[in-house]
């Protein structure tokens, strides 16, 4: 599975949108396992402070957790040259995807 890559300082976007559906990270890491994502609290909390990688899975579901409309929220603040192109089209595909269900 591929992963987004950690210099995109999208974590500090994880974390603004996990604080405004108010819920903490505990609270997210128990909707994530439910979800059938093996990740410990040392894990998620690397993502957020982009120490570690995310899985494009797990975004899918985070985006389903944090009940954000759009994939372009994770990536808000962040300049055009640190968006990877792959990104773009997984974005629109899943976007479009949601919105037909």
């Amino acid at each position: 599975m591929q992963k987004i890559r950690p210099d995109m300082n999208i974590g500090q976007n994880i974390q603004r949108l996990r604080k405004k559906a108010g819920l903490t990270q505990d609270q997210v890491i128990a909707k994530l396992q439910l979800r059938g994502v093996n990740i410990s609290k040392s894990s998620y909390a690397k993502i957020e402070t982009n120490r570690m990688n995310i899985r494009i899975s797990e975004l899918v579901i985070l985006k389903e957790i944090l009940r954000v409309p759009s994939f372009d929220c994770f990536f808000e603040n962040l300049s055009p040259d640190e968006i990877p192109a792959e990104y773009q089209s997984l974005s629109s595909r899943y976007d479009q995807v949601a919105d037909e269900n």
